[in-house]
């Protein structure tokens, strides 16, 4: 393992328009690693992933994958690269298939031996999603459309993979399940940055994570620390 960061995201601003949304903003993962992002709404967390992505571009600081520089760069190339994200409330293509919103995932990509590969995984972590290959995405159940997107987004064969939200909306039975995929996406080798209201269940499966406030990281450190901490506790964990 490197000790390099894998992704680093360093002294970023960014706006919109001349509303300042993140401030100063640095935020460091490690190859194999999974690390949540906290807040409370409005805090600026999808901000962040959308900045990384390049669908937002940061007015200061820089944005660096594997020690080069992806900040100005078109989200596309950024996919490109290696980052991907499965976005909140899952933004499917509702008239099209389950297989063809999954092919989606590796347009950009021309290695068809390994697209059928990670074709196989993707149906193999999500066997659910094989017995509705011709069903328009749009008539499947909320947890299903969860994993169609998780799905989609590792067709595109990420080195990080941004989450966010990935448990809004769904029953807590189906939450514990996209947990359980989330870690077996992590042990099968890809670094995972997770964007999260249920902070005690993101914490469980993460190694570290950030607390962002107003658009300011305001805590860092080891989830399990974070676990412990009374202030996260207090603000996330309902006192408990």
């Amino acid at each position: 393992m490197s000790d390099r960061p894998l992704l680093e995201v360093k002294d970023v601003d960014t706006n919109y328009g001349p509303v300042e949304v993140l401030r100063n903003i640095s935020i460091s993962i490690n190859e194999g690693e999974i690390v949540c992002l906290l807040g409370p709404n409005a805090a600026g967390k999808t901000t962040t992933l959308k900045t990384i992505l390049g669908l937002v571009a940061p007015v200061k600081g820089s944005i660096h994958l594997e020690g080069k520089r992806i900040d100005g760069r078109r989200t596309q190339e950024i996919v490109a690269l290696g980052v991907t994200m499965v976005p909140e409330g899952r933004r499917l293509f509702a008239q099209m298939t389950v297989k063809e919103n999954l092919e989606i995932g590796a347009e950009l990509r021309t290695d068809k031996e390994a697209i059928q590969k990670d074709l196989d995984r993707v149906v193999e972590l999500f066997p659910r999603l094989k017995e509705r290959y011709a069903q328009k995405a749009g008539s499947l159940s909320g947890g299903e459309q969860q994993m169609c997107a998780m799905g989609r987004a590792l067709m595109a064969h990420p080195t990080v993979l941004l989450m966010d939200e990935p448990s809004m909306g769904l029953a807590p039975i189906l939450v514990e399940q996209v947990f359980d995929i989330i870690k077996e996406i992590n042990s099968q080798g890809t670094t995972i940055f997770l964007v999260e209201q249920n902070a005690s269940m993101a914490l469980e499966v993460a190694n570290r994570g950030y607390v962002l406030q107003t658009g300011e990281v305001v805590l860092s450190d080891t989830a399990e620390n974070l676990l412990q901490s009374e202030e996260v506790k207090e603000a996330y964990l309902g006192g408990h």
